[in-house]
């Protein structure tokens, strides 16, 4: 592994422990040059579907650009970084769960936006904004509209809940 500050190669690892519930091994290294620490992170190499793009190329499964694309969404929005870091291993996972050879690229798209709709709406707008590429404004407002009754009647279920357990 190369240090991230030196570029050496020589290192240590001075801890190791699960991570992501099991499915990586977080190390904690030491550069033998530099005495600098880092963290790498270790997982299986899962053999993860070909995404079919809209246009009907076909790409590699890339778990890193699907995480540009939520950084940008929660950008200046009170998201952790761990919390990000959960999304894409759920959706990864799902997309390996579906068991599939090929998935269409709008199956991840729909995963990434149910994800970022119950953490964040502000986030789930600006990603909804750019993935479904909203021709005009009376679209973005359609979901908009559609965002704020899902929300109205979530909150009406949690103030029945609430007062049925007065």
């Amino acid at each position: 592994m190369r240090c991230p500050f030196c570029k050496k190669t020589e290192n240590k690892v001075i801890d190791s422990r699960l991570s992501h519930e099991g499915r990586a091994i977080r190390r904690r290294r030491e550069c033998l040059s530099c005495e600098r620490r880092f963290t790498t992170y270790e997982r299986v190499e899962d053999t993860l579907p070909l995404v079919v793009k809209k246009d009907g190329r076909r790409e590699s499964f890339d778990r890193e650009k699907i995480s540009g694309g939520l950084k940008k969404a929660v950008e200046k929005r009170p998201v952790p970084a761990e919390q990000l870091e959960q999304m894409l291993d759920a959706i990864e996972q799902k997309v390996q769960e579906a068991g599939e050879k090929e998935v269409q690229s709008r199956f991840i798209g729909e995963l990434v936006m149910k994800a970022l709709q119950q953490i964040d709406d502000v986030a789930y707008v600006r990603f909804a904004s750019v993935y479904r590429d909203f021709r005009d404004v009376q679209e973005f407002m359609n979901e908009l509209k559609e965002l704020l009754a899902e929300r109205s009647k979530l909150d009406r279920a949690a103030r029945k809940r609430v007062s049925r357990a007065s």
